[in-house]
């Protein structure tokens, strides 16, 4: 019956939302109908992720629920970096980051823990995604500090020797991540998949072909980008009526936006006590965008000439840093309860606090 009520959620808001957007009409009456579709596109999308992990394991699935979830975020940025909102887009890519180690993961452990007590995966697969965020820090770091070493302040201005000097930095450590990354889901892939005993006992069998599955997979994703940038299209009206600053709405509201799907697939795996695939959509998802999405963005901007640096501010900084380091040491010991998601959801209210208050 809820499957019934998602679908036609989804449906009748998609449509909705896009004759809103066609006629112009109320920004608040738009965001309002928008919202309400992507909970039902992220119900979808988080069911079609579920039975694709069970026809094909948690490994293909949580990869492509990571790799579809994140399009919408993707194709946001790249609107915004034609727009030369820059500085949105910096705060969209540090939010995603944070938000799907904090947020997700902090909801998933939270409510997997409440329900089933501790729970337990392999410790081996989130090590590789937590090694990886560490180097995504490091790439965020460099550039800053070299930035801080130079001096830069008010001559980072476009034509500028420096300015030139960390763009190319920012396309060679865009480069370097793009490779890790390629290298790491080749080793992903072709190692042998460690399985707790019993695991495979309780996975449920998939009542979805393997084909059906990839088609709403893909689909609900492609309807869940096309209503997400009308809801971040409606957002500014909105923005501008509440005196909320654009850092904000960049690395705190467009990727809750984002990231919805992600929340919906990880809680509900970690409620059924299925770990592996809860770990795997939520860390994945923040692998993907650190060192996928952002290098693909500077890419993407230096070929459309609204170039990014990957120079992000202190606090953006110490933000990703911050969230690798807890979710890292929380998640690398194979075992997690409600409390430890809970720590993970307060620092993120931290952070959240702090991205408040800073001037825009």
């Amino acid at each position: 019956m809820l499957a019934y009520i998602a679908y036609g959620v989804a449906t009748v808001g998609s449509v909705l939302a896009v004759v809103l957007r066609l006629v112009n009409a109320d920004p608040t009456v738009t965001f309002g109908v928008s919202a309400v579709a992507i909970g039902g596109l992220a119900y979808i999308l988080g069911h079609a992720t579920e039975e694709l992990g069970a026809a094909a394991g948690p490994r293909i699935g949580g990869i492509l629920n990571a790799t579809v979830g994140n399009i919408g975020e993707i194709i946001i940025a790249a609107f915004l970096i034609l727009d030369n909102e820059l500085d949105v887009v910096k705060a969209s890519i540090t939010g995603s980051i944070v938000g799907n180690l904090l947020l997700v993961l902090g909801a998933s452990l939270f409510v997997g823990g409440l329900k089933n007590g501790i729970q337990r995966y392999d410790s081996q697969a989130t090590g590789m995604n937590a090694a990886s965020l560490i180097l995504a820090t490091i790439g965020l770091i460099v550039p800053a500090t070299f930035a801080a070493i130079l001096n830069a302040g008010a001559e980072t201005g476009e034509g500028s020797p420096v300015f030139f000097n960390l763009e190319v930095l920012s396309v060679g450590v865009a480069v370097v991540l793009l490779l890790t990354y390629a290298a790491q889901t080749y080793f992903y892939f072709s190692t042998p998949e460690a399985t707790a005993p019993g695991e495979r006992d309780r996975e449920e069998p998939a009542t979805w072909s393997v084909r059906r599955s990839l088609t709403v997979l893909i689909g609900s994703a492609a309807a869940l980008t096309v209503v997400s940038e009308i809801l971040v299209h409606s957002l500014d009206p909105m923005v501008e009526a509440v005196g909320i600053n654009k850092f904000f709405v960049g690395i705190i509201l467009i990727p809750l936006i984002g990231n919805l799907a992600e929340h919906v697939v990880g809680i509900t795996l970690a409620y059924k006590n299925k770990m592996d695939f809860s770990l795997v959509t939520s860390l994945g998802s923040a692998t993907q965008i650190a060192l996928f999405a952002a290098p693909v963005l500077v890419i993407f901007g230096l070929l459309v000439g609204n170039e990014l640096t990957l120079v992000f501010t202190p606090l953006e900084v110490v933000a990703v840093a911050v969230g690798t380091l807890i979710a890292s040491y929380i998640a690398l010991d194979g075992r997690s309860n409600w409390v430890e998601g809970l720590q993970l959801m307060s620092v993120y209210a931290i952070l959240a606090i702090a991205f408040f208050f800073v001037t825009p």
